[in-house]
């Protein structure tokens, strides 16, 4: 516990249509996890795809929790593409959400941020991406690489708020979706001799969310135990 207030977004739709199943139930249990550690926590279904979910979400979260300073970009649209079935509809799934939706959210956060600037407050802006010369996965890292490439001149604009801006790369991480086959795959890519955690990518960002990372911004953070598959 870092000491922050957790609000997390999901949306079951897709986890039921297009992503690993769906798991009736668990944004609840998840929060009530985080409640027995001491943390406050709320969460909302959240289509990041529609125009108006970024204010959405801000909305809600200043009902819940209250001011904002802490923003982990890591909703994400995937399905594998390769340049033989990679058209228009699938590019457009994955701009909405990887780009449009994150960015406009990240604005929005920003712009509410300055409109109650206090002297003693700095602020995070994280985004999670991704990059890699996989060839099945056309739309998913083209739009990632697009966060990429703003790190570095949001960092510059978002600085006099005290905000810093960085991207993560946690690399292939075991987190539900691996089978033993894929598991057996990753490993020999890793030299450390195990697959990335989920805990490993927490203690990454808890390190850039927290004020020991105030000087670090516009940063593109590898965090992948040495990962040989880029």
């Amino acid at each position: 516990n870092l000491g922050a207030d957790i609000f997390f977004t999901h949306w079951s739709p897709f986890d039921a249509l297009e992503g690993n199943g769906l798991d009736q139930g668990w944004p609840e249990k998840l929060r009530l996890e985080l409640l027995n550690l001491g943390v406050r926590a709320k969460h909302m279904e959240a289509n990041l795809s529609k125009i108006e979910t970024p204010n959405s979400i801000m909305d809600q979260v200043e009902r819940e929790l209250g001011r904002a300073t802490i923003l982990i970009n890591n909703a994400t649209y995937e399905r594998s593409t390769n340049y033989r079935d990679l058209d228009s509809a699938i590019l457009d799934k994955h701009y909405s959400v990887n780009v449009r939706g994150t960015v406009l959210l990240t604005t929005e956060f920003a712009k509410r941020f300055a409109d109650n600037l206090s002297d003693d407050e700095t602020g995070r802006v994280i985004f999670m991406v991704s990059g890699g010369p996989d060839p099945n996965n056309l739309a998913y890292i083209s739009t990632k690489s697009a966060l990429v490439g703003l790190v570095e001149p949001l960092s510059v604009a978002l600085a006099p708020l005290k905000i810093t801006v960085n991207g993560f790369n946690p690399g292939p991480t075991d987190s539900g979706w691996m089978n033993d086959e894929m598991r057996q795959y990753f490993i020999n890519m890793f030299p450390m001799g195990r697959i990335g955690l989920p805990e490993d990518a927490a203690k990454g960002i808890g390190l850039l969310s927290s004020d020991s990372a105030q000087w670090i911004t516009g940063q593109i953070i590898r965090s992948e135990g040495g990962y040989l598959g880029k």
